[in-house]
């Protein structure tokens, strides 16, 4: 065999092997590259940084801020719908404390028009009284009740010469604080709010039994639970006093 048909033969026996490599190789398809597009947003109005209540709402505490448009809570302040909110906002009172980067809701901000701010939050029919407490917390559960808080209000008339004891009784129930001196809101983080007076939320009829109380004697504020902030009658007997005789504490039931 000449060396010619030799070669021919090894280039024929070379490109045989080389399609049967290529024939057992799995085919790869391309590759695709997922499209992603981005969800619609729409400009949220938030709160650019925390906004304690009573503080007046000012354009450096206000921001727009993208938010998926899926995902808008209901009532919050939207650009598309309102785009001069930050001019009518500013100036307004914070009813409720505002966390930075929380939504604004028209709801939570109030025009007080020059009237005090407790005047302006103070629900319809309702009336703000402020009772004298005893600012080492003897009064107070301790100095511990702030804000917004239940309380029980407890009344212990001053005993008379010939009396035998004193006795104590609730008043009210589950009445809010609306303020513990001057403070309406518990600030920088304070677990005790000091003050002199209690100022309470309470109904005109309220009013004067909390004044008359206070005239003949004093009066005590026992801290609600939250889970029974609700409730409003005692959890056993209707009407029920304690009596305190000689130290010795005691309860009984008005007839």
């Amino acid at each position: 065999m000449s060396p010619a048909r030799i070669i021919i033969l090894v280039v024929a026996l070379v490109a045989g092997l080389g399609a049967a490599l290529l024939a057992q190789r799995p085919s790869q398809a391309p590759k695709t590259v997922a499209k992603v597009e981005a969800a619609p947003t729409v400009p949220v109005l938030v709160a650019a940084a925390d906004i304690p209540v009573g503080n007046a709402v000012t354009a450096n505490d206000l921001r727009w801020l993208d938010w998926p448009l899926s995902g808008v809570p209901a009532g919050v302040v939207r650009k598309d719908e309102a785009p001069e909110a930050e001019k009518e906002l500013v100036g307004q009172v914070a009813r409720f404390a505002l966390l930075a980067a929380e939504p604004i809701r028209r709801e939570k901000l109030i025009k007080t028009d020059g009237t005090g701010f407790l005047s302006a939050v103070l629900p319809s029919g309702m009336r703000a009284v402020a009772i004298s407490t005893d600012s080492r917390g003897a009064s107070t559960a301790g100095g511990f009740i702030l804000p917004n808080d239940r309380v029980d209000v407890v009344s212990t008339p001053r005993a008379e010469a010939d009396s035998a004891g004193v006795f104590s009784e609730t008043l009210l129930r589950n009445i809010r604080v609306l303020a513990i001196g001057q403070n309406v809101q518990e600030r920088n983080g304070e677990k005790v709010v000091v003050g002199e007076t209690a100022t309470l939320e309470v109904d005109p009829g309220q009013v004067e039994t909390l004044v008359q109380a206070q005239k003949g004697g004093t009066l005590s504020l026992a801290l609600r639970s939250l889970k029974d902030a609700g409730q409003t009658a005692p959890p056993e007997t209707e009407n029920a006093m304690t009596l305190v005789r000689y130290g010795v504490t005691s309860k009984s039931v008005k007839p």
